[in-house]
């Protein structure tokens, strides 16, 4: 068990490192319980752009985080909401229904 944390553990964080190189070269996050799912993990690059990721559990969402290296956030407003650029595809995304949204990461650019 402990193996497979620490795999889920890794996997995470080289997503998050990815995500930070490719949108600025860093990124800064806040975590948030969503029930049974787990735990969600939202990023916020240099750039304004933002993306998220599901965790299984609180535990491993903020080691994942802490391996990345980002600051997290207590909470995903002030200072951080600030720095979030949505553009056409959030939009878009916010009218559709729950059941067909996806996560950010992977998703078109806000052009």
């Amino acid at each position: 068990m402990a193996d497979t944390t620490e795999r889920r553990v890794a996997r995470l964080a080289k997503q998050i490192n990815a995500f930070a190189k490719s949108h600025g070269g860093s990124a800064e996050g806040s975590l948030a319980y969503i029930g049974r799912i787990g735990t969600r993990i939202v990023l916020v690059g240099e750039n304004g752009e933002w993306g998220d990721l599901v965790a299984p559990t609180h535990d491993i969402a903020q080691r994942a985080a802490e391996r990345a290296g980002i600051t997290v956030h207590e909470t995903l407003d002030g200072d951080l909401a600030a720095k979030i650029r949505t553009g056409p595809y959030e939009w878009k995304r916010m009218a559709a229904p729950l059941s067909i949204r996806r996560s950010q990461i992977g998703a078109p650019a806000n052009t």
